[in-house]
């Protein structure tokens, strides 16, 4: 590992020498530029300093060569260098996808799958042309109250790259689409790595960082606790207060938009057809108003439609539903999802998101969301394997019923659940129950599951066998998985283990999965696996990283937003 370490050192500095050497070079034989010759001692230190955070340094060297050679460049040049580098790799990426032609009629899977890559390759550009124009567009003090968002958004892109790969099966397409991304995830990788340590870069620059710490020491000495993403009503801050204001009314108070009602009462029969009435280019929030009722459909609320807020009769009366699903019928776990939400600032409350297929389907989800900054209220989710997938970015669920068996709260976004009801049901034969199954891929990157408040028990089907099927409050997908459970009350069908390790991986060695404040008969942590080597039980100071506040914004811009706040215990 040393060896290893030395040359990558030496590689880097090489590189720098060698943009240093070509810059100097340029520079005196070209007597008549004006631009100010760079010092080359400063520039090495300014590269140098940047990719020591990276786990790519060469790569990362060479995207910032341009920029180093101009004396002048600011914090904010280095930024946007950095995901400029990553978005014209990306676009080479989905250039290189896009020639991956597979057909359709011999192999249906692979063919869903490489069109899912083009799509979630589009979502990475889009993604990295919104952060240029976060950074291009403002001053360094308002790039660092972004730099929460930011560094989501960087995290979703390079999930969107590893999904886009993952979910290939055959060899050939594979390769030729893995071959093609392989500047792009180390750009994306080290652009994660830097904007999540943006203090350390503004640093280099002396610039003064005008953010205040996550907690404040009182008068009398003790800790002020905030809760810095949530609003003294409860809401997330990315909530405006209209919307607020709406979520708070019940029934005929609410003016919908549109109105779906199966016996025809409404405006359309169909959730389609409602979101299929949201007008081009519309601006503010949409109202669907879902009546009590069955509604047997797959539904997408696609990224053109952003600010839906959809609400029912309450759980259990309004309901959507269905039962694709991986294991019977070979669909991809992304499209057995009976709702899937891809459109930025979604609400949904009082609904009810079922798949039916059952243990014996696999994976079949019932909810999935990829948009940001989704929230969702006195929703229930229903399945059994896979059921809610936080796939990508920030989300917010509150006052819930979730219900599945198998890694049923699975995801690579940044999630918090809180004051949910969490249902285990009975798997099939000879299963195991896993509550969570986190994806994480970078151990710097924003994403994560937060469990917080919650009640985890087991349904009346499980509860006489409860004690001989094992359940486990989660296991890590990925070598750098993160979960929490905190302040949640434990039933005694969870397993002293806590936690399992991920058959034939050695993820539990990497990951981390953390417990705090919790309560129940499963709650002991005495004797959770040693084999998790980076378990804890947390400490208040250390818990605090992971309440709503903290975990979905950042202490760096919020108290920049003026809004109320308080973290989030």
């Amino acid at each position: 590992m040393v060896g290893k370490v030395a040359i990558s050192v030496v590689s880097l500095l090489l590189v720098v020498g060698v943009v240093i050497g070509v810059v100097t070079m340029v520079r005196s034989n070209d007597s008549s530029s004006h631009e100010p010759v760079p010092n080359p001692t400063n520039s090495m230190k300014m590269i140098t300093s940047i990719c020591e955070l990276t786990s790519y340094k060469e790569s990362c060297a060479h995207s910032l060569e341009s920029t180093a050679k101009n004396t002048s460049s600011t914090a904010t040049d280095y930024i946007l260098a950095v995901v400029q580098a990553a978005l014209t790799e990306v676009q080479k990426s989905l250039d290189t996808t896009a020639k991956v032609v597979v057909d359709k009629n011999a192999d249906q899977y692979n063919y869903v799958a490489v069109e899912d890559c083009k799509d979630l390759l589009d979502y990475a550009v889009e993604t990295l042309q919104a952060s240029i124009s976060v950074v291009g567009d403002n001053d360094m003090h308002t790039v660092e109250d972004r730099a929460h968002e930011l560094l989501s958004w960087m995290t979703a892109v390079y999930a969107f790259q590893t999904t886009c790969v993952d979910q290939i099966q055959n060899p050939e397409y594979k390769s030729a689409i893995e071959n093609g991304m392989v500047n792009a995830t180390q750009l994306t990788h080290n652009a994660v790595n830097i904007v999540a340590e943006l203090s350390q870069v503004l640093q280099l620059f002396n610039i003064q960082q005008t953010t205040v710490n996550a907690t404040s020491t009182s008068s009398s000495g003790g800790s002020s606790h905030r809760r810095l993403l949530m609003t003294e009503d409860g809401y997330p801050t990315w909530v405006a207060a209209a919307d607020r204001k709406l979520l708070a009314k019940r029934g005929n108070a609410i003016r919908p938009n549109a109105v779906v009602a199966k016996d025809g009462s409404g405006h359309f029969k169909t959730i389609n057809q409602a979101l299929a009435s949201y007008p081009s280019n519309f601006k503010g929030r949409y109202i669907i108003y879902v009546k009590a009722g069955v509604y047997d459909e797959q539904v997408i609320v696609d990224k053109n439609k952003p600010n839906v807020f959809m609400f029912g009769d309450g759980i259990g009366r309004s309901i959507v539903t269905g039962k694709l699903n991986f294991g019977k019928m070979k669909i991809g776990t992304m499209h057995t999802a009976t709702f899937a939400n891809e459109a930025e600032g979604f609400i949904a409350r009082s609904m009810t998101f079922r798949n039916e297929a059952g243990p014996e389907g696999h994976q079949a989800v019932a909810f999935r969301s990829l948009g940001d900054k989704a929230v969702l209220f006195d929703c229930s989710f229903e399945g059994s394997q896979d059921t809610l997938y936080y796939q990508f970015r920030r989300q917010f669920y509150r006052n819930c019923h979730i219900y599945g068996t198998v890694d049923f709260i699975f995801g690579k976004g940044d999630a918090v659940i809180q004051d949910s009801e969490i249902v285990v049901r009975k798997p099939m034969p000879n299963q195991f129950n896993t509550v969570t199954a986190d994806g994480r891929e970078i151990q710097k990157g924003s994403n994560g599951l937060v469990i917080q408040n919650c009640l985890i028990v087991p349904d009346k089907y499980l509860f006489p066998t409860r004690f001989q099927t094992p359940t486990y409050l989660g296991r890590p997908w990925t070598p750098q998985a993160l979960t929490v459970v905190m302040q949640s009350k434990l039933g005694d069908f969870i397993r002293p283990e806590g936690w399992r390790v991920w058959d034939g991986a050695n993820n539990h060695k990497t990951c981390e999965m953390y417990e705090y404040a919790n309560k129940g008969p499963g709650s002991r942590t005495d004797k959770r696996d040693k084999a998790f080597s980076h378990f804890r039980v947390l400490n208040t100071a250390q818990a605090v990283k992971y309440t709503a506040g903290q975990f979905l914004a950042g202490a760096q811009w919020l108290p920049q937003t003026g809004v109320p706040f308080r973290l989030g215990f």
